[in-house]
């Protein structure tokens, strides 16, 4: 079963010049967008909790419908191993792209994560490409000028420790501001008007999808604890201000 394509009933979504205006009302349930199973919300769902945000999980690789945006209060776009350009294997990919771009246009806070950067990213005009090489593991990434003064990632100064997993990469999206670089990978996240935020990199991680991942890595490469440990405090200050920031519009 594929995706509710309603929310996007012509198939085909414009992107008008976007000012990630508010939305009428914050109070409304949070959509999670999963697209594997070891890729699920991880801190996310205790930052939510805490906040009095009800929560609910659409498995789109199980065939789960997406629902229309207008009544959202947030939306989270998680990981995926697959690629934004698989749209043979995975054709609910083009669906979720296009009602990106409906959440977005209707001013809901949508956060991309890894896959889901990528895919926002896209939704917003921006190119996705395979990069040179995978950038995998326990690392850290540089607060650009724009980075270190936005109000979700600059009061973690000018480097921030996270968890790389990807293969692929964006280009910045036009009017976005460019927030993270890094060695190997420049465009690690940005912002798209006040509530529209794509980032490469994983600072979700907890104990369970770190101990999920471990069988899948690649030889010679761990999530050390210590290291994860200083991305989960990162993970739940950043997670935590782009809530707050949310709720309070």
């Amino acid at each position: 079963m594929s995706p509710d394509r309603s929310v996007s009933p012509d198939r085909s979504v414009s992107l008008p010049s976007r000012c990630g205006r508010p939305s009428s009302g914050s109070g409304g349930p949070w959509v999670v967008a999963q697209h594997a199973p070891n890729e699920g919300p991880g801190l996310l769902a205790g930052v939510l909790s805490a906040a009095g945000v009800d929560m609910h999980v659409v498995r789109l690789d199980s065939g789960a419908r997406l629902p229309r945006p207008e009544a959202l209060g947030g939306v989270v776009v998680m990981g995926g191993a697959m690629g934004v350009h698989d749209t043979d294997e995975f054709p609910w990919l083009e669906v979720e792209r296009e009602w990106i771009a409906l959440i977005v246009d209707a001013g809901v806070p949508v956060l991309g994560v890894c896959l889901g950067a990528q895919q926002l990213a896209a939704a917003l005009g921006a190119t996705v490409t395979t990069g040179p090489s995978p950038e995998i593991g326990v690392g850290e990434v540089e607060l650009t000028a724009e980075g270190r003064t936005d109000p979700v990632l600059g009061p973690e100064g000018d480097r921030v420790s996270v968890i790389h997993w990807h293969g692929d990469t964006f280009e910045i999206p036009d009017g976005a501001e460019h927030l993270a670089t890094g060695d190997r990978y420049p465009n690690q996240a940005f912002r798209y008007g006040h509530w529209a935020y794509g980032l490469q990199f994983h600072v979700e991680v907890d104990d369970a999808m770190a101990d999920a991942w471990a069988p899948d890595l690649p030889p010679g490469v761990i999530l050390d604890t210590e290291a994860r440990r200083a991305v989960e405090n990162v993970g739940r200050r950043v997670l935590g201000r782009f809530v707050e920031r949310a709720l309070a519009r």
